[in-house]
């Protein structure tokens, strides 16, 4: 994606997340090829610690995945509000949890502006999507705003090493396509601490390990297609190269390696 459409809301809402598919291209390739047998969902869902009877939001929730993957393992008695900038992404997660039992409201909310009154939700939770707020500070404001006192914002991004190996290579097969995937991210593991200080107390940031050994090169290059900008397509006949280009590394070395540097900040307010 580029760096103009990073924090361009309208081309968030309506191209890039106007509904799951460019995520589940991401989503195939980290469940297929990442090498800790241990999920992020689960390990994401693990750093949670639930008050009893809290109400929890989410914003940017996507399809769901992470109240999905973890649905058997939903504290009762727990309130969710789950919402995203994209109407798509909302019907999704309606969707796929409307035949639980457990309480979930679904709602379209951009995160600079919460239509919630002070102090009404013990969790908040912001799952790789403070980066592409384009006023993160209105953000941040918005959500120590909605948290009661001692609330908690847990808040996950990625390090700035995050997939380098992905875009060195997509560069070695054409630097024409000057791919970046996630340009420097203006809220990730590294800055993150120091823009959250501004707005709670206590800042803890937590490291999930993991890498990538990708043995097969379509679901590589899907997940490449699905970043591109739409400023700079790829042609069928680019892609199709890129997979012989791909497939040829791998041909080579048995696998292609890519290093992952994800994590979650908890931010106590």
């Amino acid at each position: 994606m580029s760096a103009s459409r990073f924090t361009d809301s309208d081309y968030l809402r309506n191209s890039q997340y106007r509904d799951d598919s460019n995520l589940n291209a991401r989503a195939n390739l980290h469940a297929r090829f990442s090498t800790n047998a241990y999920g992020w969902l689960a390990w994401q869902f693990d750093q949670f610690n639930f008050p009893v009877e809290a109400q929890v939001l989410e914003l940017s929730c996507g399809p769901a995945s992470l109240w999905v993957e973890n649905v058997d393992r939903l504290p009762s008695g727990v309130a969710f509000t789950l919402s995203d900038l994209s109407a798509g992404m909302v019907a999704r997660a309606r969707d796929r949890l409307m035949q639980t039992a457990r309480q979930f409201c679904f709602l379209v909310v951009d995160a600079q502006s919460i239509p919630f009154p002070d102090g009404h939700f013990d969790i908040v939770s912001a799952n790789h999507m403070l980066y592409h707020v384009p006023d993160r500070a209105r953000a941040l404001a918005e959500i120590a705003r909605v948290l009661r006192p001692d609330g908690v914002l847990y808040a996950a991004t990625n390090g700035d090493t995050h997939l380098a190996e992905l875009h060195e290579l997509v560069n070695a097969f054409d630097p024409g396509l000057d791919y970046r995937g996630p340009v420097s991210l203006g809220f990730s593991l590294e800055n993150g601490t120091a823009q959250l200080e501004k707005w709670f107390s206590k800042v803890e940031m937590r490291r999930y390990e993991d890498a990538l050994e990708v043995t097969e090169a379509r679901p590589l290059v899907d997940y490449v297609l699905s970043m591109n900008s739409l400023e700079k397509p790829v042609s069928a006949a680019q892609a199709q190269e890129m997979e012989a280009f791909f497939q040829a590394r791998i041909d080579a070395d048995g696998a292609i390696h890519i290093s992952k540097a994800p994590g979650t900040f908890i931010a106590v307010k």
